[in-house]
């Protein structure tokens, strides 16, 4: 039974991961042909032994084929003959004769499309490599009546020839080749369901590897089941009951485990989340009921509130103090002001910048400004295209220029290359940057700046850890990035977090494009109206499509080639979703490129994706970081010599680089790659193959690399249409965050004892802090009436305590107190009141004069509420702008064009399902929305409702 996960607006299934690789060994008194025969459910005569192996009334199988490598005999593909051959080239009594490859294929699947899954990854990671693969697809039903579909493979262990068997293989059985085999089913199966629209995904991982404390359990069989329903023992039956019983101690001991494990990649879940892992890791109803109970009476389980569907959502306590961490963290570097750059290093910059040629636009210098500022935290958010790392160029520049170290980080390896190559900022991926640091080795400082770029793709977790390290440390940090690209993998959505708490500066005008209706395209791709964007290019006959996906394949390699004869210069790059399309692609452009005679000899090599033909002219692409190269996973080169041994190439940034395949072997063709790889990257033209595993943010990112031109191409076997195509591309995929349901969030804590005020009373606490900040030596006007504030509060709380009524003088003091506070601070005394409600160790630090901590506080609630009155009117502004367009759009009969308004409008109010402040904000403006009472359902479900009220009687806004 799959796991669910929730990821925005969608739910995706965790289906069911089984990889598993035996050998078949005389000497456990395995035959071959006995293997063959029961796998294939077939009537095989065994030579050596002289008997028949007779499983042909064996039910269950779908699909049996004898696939063959170049060279092998054709006879083979007879399975008694293949299998004899086997045993007569083994003279040991105690010979290993064929190697076992068992693994699921997700249930989600047609019989069709899983044989077709299971035949792919068996010819490109067997057959390819020169092994005889006996492949059979078992379609087996449970005793629950849901299908249980697996694959079996037989493979041979030595070379082949036409001749015949050669040696054996050795490398073949290396176990590394077992992690990748692994790791390749678990990323082919996943972009397979990707590309079918399937919202199911597998991990390859083991439990030990994704930190979760259970035992992996075995695949039961439908063997296996038949001998339990008939009452025979079934050691791999009570092996895998055994595990799941364990399991399901271990969750019973420490429910924590569970909740561990399903906020592994998302904040928060729902109760169906929890049954459904429960049931995978129990045993029996009694122990399953037992298991529920347990992790729902956990402390480490917090409830959130309901959201935008009705369902009730929670989350663990370690997932909530990470954010709480991590809020804390980046609340203490926002405070700090130890970082200011004078201004004459930012003049310097500029001027060196200007003598380059670069002139910053008035945003750049905005953010220029933001983040050499003294603050401990900056946050830029950049569109597509804005010119981000050209401004953190001339940043670096003035850091250095006044005495501080530089250093860039990055989730992927090619993120962190784009950002050394566009700023010269020296950069790494982060798990780097966290592996040094666990060695005490290149630790950060105060006199450090940490620029971290693409940071929307970094989950909670990884954020916290490295923001913590920041703060204690001293260091500045710059996050950098845009919330609507590419989600990040793991779970939450940090960057978006901080910036809505902390604040940003923001970079919207493209500078990426050089026709002003592609910028106006980029920023509506940034701004969630995808439909706005394709209409624009297909309008300007950018929009390809074609009768299915081979022939819009087959259009798109057309105009590349075109294109690229007509403009050599040009840099360019095929962008699409899937490792199997990508694949595709390349030989097809590489296919033009031969017929053109535009490549050198070609050398057969064995790479780590198989066989692969490579020339002098050939373009390249690197799959692993490799420091002692100096290249990323992703990137880009050109081939300038190569023979069976070693390839030299020259790399897009101008550097040579020469290396032995035996060394270093993760290349492959660089014509075309996925648009994961692609975030970050700029060059001068583009082709997209669209496929249906695509959504807003991986649209986004597609139709915004290029400098020049993007074409789109897509088939009418995927699409029916462009309005299908146009729904499939503004899919919103965004992931929650625990605070996005702060307020429900609130009202679960439980109050923490706290030794400088009572435990209930005007200023209940909800929630510690632990890191004081210094305070000044000159304290501010500020500081002091803070001060004030705290004392009479500690005043008041003193006599209440002692159950007396606060005295006259004590009443006017703290009104003194906040009047002298709003003075200083609109509305701060308010948001001093809240914080302290929060945290009542505040009321004592401010009274004993330590008052950063709680100005802190103040400010936050204070930016809180700014930004959440700021939020309401930017969307009831956006909201009317909309409705007024699709007004004129009626009016007008455009018909894809109302269609294409009504769905980016739709994806708008779905949004905010998952932001209930700005829900609750709303409820006030409902008359502006056009909305009338809603009688208990929410103003997303009302805004959703809209469309057809305003079918019937016009729009009345």
């Amino acid at each position: 039974m799959p796991t669910w996960l929730f990821r925005g607006n969608w739910y995706v299934a965790m289906a069911i991961y089984h990889f598993s690789a035996k050998i078949i060994s005389r000497a456990t008194g395995s035959s071959a042909l006995a293997a063959a025969a029961y796998r294939s459910a077939s009537r095989l005569h065994d030579q050596r032994l002289g008997r028949h192996h007779d499983f042909s009334n064996k039910a269950g199988v779908v699909h049996s084929e004898v696939m063959l490598p170049d060279g092998a005999p054709e006879q083979w593909r007879d399975r008694a003959q293949l299998w004899n051959d086997v045993e007569a080239a083994e003279i040991r009594k105690d010979a290993q004769l064929a190697r076992e490859v068992e693994f699921a294929i997700p249930h989600e699947l047609t019989e069709a499309e899983g044989i077709r899954l299971a035949r792919d990854f068996v010819q490109r990671e067997f057959v390819d490599q020169g092994m005889v693969a006996d492949l059979n697809v078992h379609w087996d039903i449970g005793s629950d009546g849901s299908p249980k579909p697996h694959a079996h493979v037989m493979l041979s262990l030595r070379e082949v020839s036409e001749e015949g068997f050669g040696a054996k293989v050795r490398d073949w059985n290396r176990s590394e080749l077992l992690t990748h085999w692994r790791e390749a089913w678990g990323n082919h199966v996943n972009q397979r369901l990707a590309e079918l629209d399937i919202d199911a995904r597998i991990d390859h991982r083991s439990l030990e590897a994704q930190r979760i404390d259970l035992e992996p359990q075995h695949k039961i069989g439908p063997a296996a089941s038949r001998m339990a329903g008939q009452g025979h023992e079934s050691e791999r039956l009570q092996e895998h009951h055994a595990i799941a019983r364990a399991n399901g101690e271990k969750i019973l001991a420490k429910p924590g485990i569970a909740l561990d494990a399903i906020t592994q990649a998302q904040a928060t879940f729902t109760t169906r989340d929890l049954a459904l892992f429960v049931h995978r890791h129990s045993e029996g109803k009694a122990q399953l009921d037992a298991v529920m109970a347990a992790v729902k009476a956990s402390p480490d389980l917090v409830a959130l509130g309901k959201d935008g569907r009705g369902d009730a959502r929670f989350t663990s306590r370690s997932m909530m103090e990470t954010e709480q961490r991590l809020e804390q963290a980046t609340a203490t570097l926002d405070a700090r002001r130890h970082h200011g750059v004078a201004e004459r290093h930012v003049e310097r910059a500029l001027a060196q910048a200007a003598k380059r040629g670069l002139d910053l636009s008035t945003e750049q210098r905005g953010a220029l400004e933001h983040v050499t500022s003294a603050k401990g935290l900056s946050n830029v958010i950049g569109y597509a295209g804005t010119g981000k790392s050209a401004m953190l160029g001339v940043a670096r520049t003035a850091w250095e220029d006044a005495g501080y170290e530089v250093r860039g980080a990055a989730l992927s390896g090619i993120a962190a290359e784009n950002l050394e190559g566009g700023s010269g900022i020296a950069s790494r991926t982060i798990a780097s940057l966290e592996h040094q640091w666990a060695q005490d080795r290149e630790l950060l400082t105060d006199k450090s700046i940490l620029v971290i770029d693409e940071a929307g793709m970094i989950g909670t977790r990884q954020m916290e850890r490295v923001v913590r390290e920041a703060e204690k440390r001293g260091a500045k940090i710059v996050l950098v990035g845009d919330p609507e690209q590419l989600q990040a993998i793991e779970a939450g959505a940090a960057f978006r977090s901080v910036t809505e708490r902390h604040g940003s500066v923001e970079i919207t005008s493209i500078r990426r494009q050089g026709e002003e209706w592609q910028r106006v395209a980029t920023r509506a791709l940034a701004t969630g109206r995808t439909g706005e964007a394709i209409d624009a290019y297909a309008q300007a006959g950018h929009v390809h499509a074609a009768e299915t996906r081979h022939d819009a394949r087959r259009d798109l390699i057309d105009r590349w080639d075109k294109d690229r004869v007509a403009d050599r210069q040009a840099s360019r790059i095929i962008l699409t979703h899937t490792n199997d399309e990508v694949q595709a692609l390349n030989m097809a452009a590489r296919d033009r490129l031969r017929n053109a005679g535009a490549l050198g000899e070609d050398i057969s090599l064995t790479v780590e994706r198989g066989e692969r033909k490579f020339a002098p002219g050939d373009r390249v692409m690197f799959l692993k970081n490799e420091r002692g190269m100096g290249v990323k996973n992703g990137t880009l080169a050109t081939v300038q010599r190569v023979n069976h041994f070693r390839m030299a190439v020259m790399l897009d940034d101008g550097r040579a680089v020469a290396f032995d395949i035996k060394d270093y072997a993760a290349i492959d063709h660089g014509y075309a790659a996925t648009i994961h790889k692609a975030q970050g990257m700029t060059v001068d033209k583009v082709h997209v193959l669209a496929t249906p595993g695509l959504d807003r943010h991986a649209a986004y990112v597609a139709l915004s690399r290029h400098r020049g031109t993007v074409d789109l191409h897509y088939g009418h076997d995927d699409f029916v249409d462009r309005g299908r195509l146009v729904r499939t591309l503004t899919r919103e995929r965004g992931k929650d965050m625990v605070s996005d349901y702060a307020k429900a969030t609130e009202q679960q804590r439980e109050p923490q004892p706290v030794s400088t005020a009572p435990r209930r009373g005007m200023f209940d606490g909800l929630k510690l802090n632990r890191a004081p900040i210094p305070i000044p030596e000159q304290p501010s006007p500020l500081d002091q009436a803070v001060q004030r504030y705290g004392q009479a509060a500690a005043d008041i709380i003193r006599m209440k305590e002692q159950g007396f009524d606060p005295l006259p003088h004590q009443r006017q003091a703290f009104s003194r107190a906040i009047k002298d506070i709003d003075t200083l601070r609109p509305g701060g005394a308010e948001d001093m009141r809240l914080a302290m409600n929060k945290d009542p160790a505040l009321i004592g630090e401010a009274a004993n004069g330590r008052t950063n901590r709680a100005i802190q506080a103040m400010m936050a609630e204070g930016q809180i509420r700014a930004d959440g009155i700021d939020r309401a009117d930017r969307f009831v502004t956006t909201w009317q702008d909309k409705a007024r367009h699709l007004k004129a759009l009626e009016r007008h009969g455009d018909s894809d064009a109302v269609w294409t308004a009504k769905q980016d409008m739709h994806a708008m109010a779905k949004a905010l399902h998952r932001d209930p402040q700005l829900e609750s904000l709303l409820r006030n403006r409902t008359k502006d929305l056009g909305l009338g009472s809603q009688k208990g359902a929410s103003i997303s479900q009302g805004l959703q409702q809209w469309f057809d009220r305003s079918r019937s009687r016009g729009i009345g806004l």
